[in-house]
This record gives C-alpha cells, sequence and structure tokens, in this order.
C-alpha cells in the first residue's frame, strides 16, 4: 500500500511564530529517503498554512509525486493549472474549521465539480475526489472524468478514539457522540467500517483507484489495511507530531511498515 505524507502541519508549526523554521521544503528528501511513496499538501483558501511558494517550491522540486488538495474556488483552481502536481484531490472547505470535517456534496455541488475536473484534466493534471463512503456519492464520482476517490476516515477515526482513548473531550468533532454508550459506539464503528468496506468495492467495481484518510495515525490502521481495495493512504497529523520525538525519518519508516 502506498503512503502519502501530508507535510501541512510542518507548515502550521512554522506560521506559529511568523518565522521561516522548520522549512517544508526540507521534508522532500527525508519523506523519499524513509520510503514515503507521495508528498501530500493542501493549499486552502485562507493559506493558513501552504503558501503559494511553497506548493510551488515543493512540486519544482519533490522527487515524489505531489497530491494537492485544494478547494472549487475558481481561483484556486487556476493556481493548481499553472503549478501542475500529479495529483489535485478536490476537497471542501469551510474557512472556520479546524480540519477537514467531511466528503464533497458531489451530487449537490455536481456542475462546480465538472468545471474544475474538466479544467484540471485539460491541464493534464490527475483527479482525486475526497468523498464519504456513501454509495450514491461513489457513483456520481465515476460518472466524472475522475482517476481516484479518497475515502474519508473521519467518522472510523472519531469513533476509535472514543472507545480507545480518553480523547473524548478533547476532539470537537465528537461532542454529538459523546451520549453514546459504549456498546452503542462499538456498533457505531463496525458501521463506519462496513461502510468504508462497501465504498471501497463499489469504487473499485467501478473502475476507480481507491485512497483513505483522515484522522489515521498508528494505532487505528488495523481496520483500514484489511480492506483490500484501498491502494494509498494518506496521513500527515499522526506522522508530524510523532517526528517531535522520533524525527521525520524515523517517523515515516514506522508508519511505512506498518502499511507495507
Amino acid at each position: 500500500m502506498k503512503l502519502g505524507v501530508n507535510i501541512d502541519h510542518i507548515a502550521v508549526l512554522r506560521n506559529a511564530r511568523l518565522v521561516n523554521d522548520p522549512d517544508p521544503m526540507d521534508a522532500l528528501g527525508i519523506v523519499k529517503r524513509a520510503g514515503g511513496d507521495q508528498i501530500t499538501i493542501h493549499l486552502r483558501e485562507d493559506r493558513r498554512h501552504i503558501t503559494d511558494e511553497d506548493a510551488k517550491r515543493i512540486i519544482e522540486n519533490s522527487f515524489l509525486p505531489v497530491n494537492l488538495e485544494c478547494s472549487l474556488d475558481e481561483e484556486i483552481i487556476d493556481i493548481v493549472c499553472s503549478l501542475k502536481p500529479h495529483r489535485a484531490t478536490l476537497v471542501p472547505e469551510k474557512r472556520e474549521e479546524v480540519t477537514t470535517e467531511g466528503g464533497l456534496d458531489v451530487i449537490g455541488q455536481s456542475k462546480r465539480l465538472e468545471a474544475a475536473v474538466s479544467k484540471l484534466r485539460q491541464a493534464d493534471i490527475a483527479v482525486s475526489l475526497f468523498i464519504d463512503p456513501d454509495i450514491k456519492t461513489i457513483e456520481a464520482s465515476a460518472q466524472l472524468p475522475v482517476d481516484m476517490i479518497e475515502l474519508h476516515t473521519g467518522t472510523y477515526a472519531n469513533l476509535y478514539a472514543m472507545l480507545h482513548t480518553n480523547l473524548s473531550r478533547s476532539i470537537h468533532s465528537i461532542k454529538s457522540l459523546e451520549s453514546l454508550s459504549r456498546s452503542e459506539l462499538n456498533d457505531a464503528l463496525n458501521e463506519s467500517i462496513a461502510q468504508l468496506q462497501k465504498g471501497a468495492k463499489k469504487a473499485a467495481e467501478l473502475k476507480l483507484e481507491v485512497a483513505a484518510g483522515h484522522g489515521l495515525n498508528y494505532h487505528n490502521l488495523d481496520e483500514i489495511l484489511k480492506i483490500s481495495e484501498i491502494e494509498e493512504l494518506n496521513i500527515g497529523q499522526s506522522i508530524v507530531a510523532r517526528s517531535v520525538y522520533t524525527g521525520l525519518e524515523a517517523a515515516v519508516k514506522e508508519m511505512k511498515a506498518l502499511i507495507a
């Protein structure tokens, strides 16, 4: 299975002090040496971490393919077309969110998606859609000329955290689950796993490549790795967090060993 290493959080650390260090560029050679298969970055509309200059330098200098996540905003799409990453992953985006909290509304935004996908394909950029593991959404995605979908694993990761850690009171996106009993949480987790399994199988049947990501870490991968149709994982925050203690090369190697 391929590992895309999202290096956004290196830029988050840099921007916290408004200085030039650490530079996300320094991660490129380290990730490659550690066995990573792809560099993933997100050029958000508010530029809260990766900037236009970061994206330009990373795409121009990376020895690994670059997966550039972006919204459907026309200005952003034009920038992505000019930068020419290996792949663009279209994601939903709200300025007030801490991180991406769900998948694209492929059906409700079909016209905007068609326009964005068309522009990207004309620029010879592969296209992926970040979506929830919903069968109708996957079928709608297959109607577009996209190469891949990335299944949103946030619900699974949140439920896993609720059951297996003490993080429930500090994870903003799972407040609605706090009233559930452990038995109910376990049932919800199993349902989430089943949805991911069914979604990945349907996507493969429709000849879409399948990736997965969001909230994945060193502890919650077992069920995801059992889904044979998933070919790629995009993981960032947990790797960068681990690197504070182990160094980035060791953190990537450890993750790569888990998913190999």
